[in-house]
């Protein structure tokens, strides 16, 4: 899929855990490892949302679309 998720470098730049990002969204580890991988066919809005203010970012921070010709992933 062209949508890569840069989740884990966000969580890296904040120095925050899956753990605590998942109780601060209020989602569970499970599903948030499912977006991180990129395992996620879709994502809330109001999840984006939540996730945007935990973290301080963008959704561009966290969302990129790569051209298929550019390999992602």
């Amino acid at each position: 899929m062209p949508i890569v998720i840069n989740l884990d470098v966000m969580l890296a730049k904040r120095k925050m855990k899956s753990n605590q990002l998942a109780e601060a969204v209020g989602i569970t580890q499970q599903n948030l490892s499912i977006l991180k991988t990129g395992k996620a066919k879709a994502i809330r809005l109001t999840t984006l949302d939540a996730i945007c203010r935990s973290l301080d970012c963008q959704p561009g921070d966290i969302l990129a679309y790569v051209s298929p010709g550019q390999g992602g992933s």
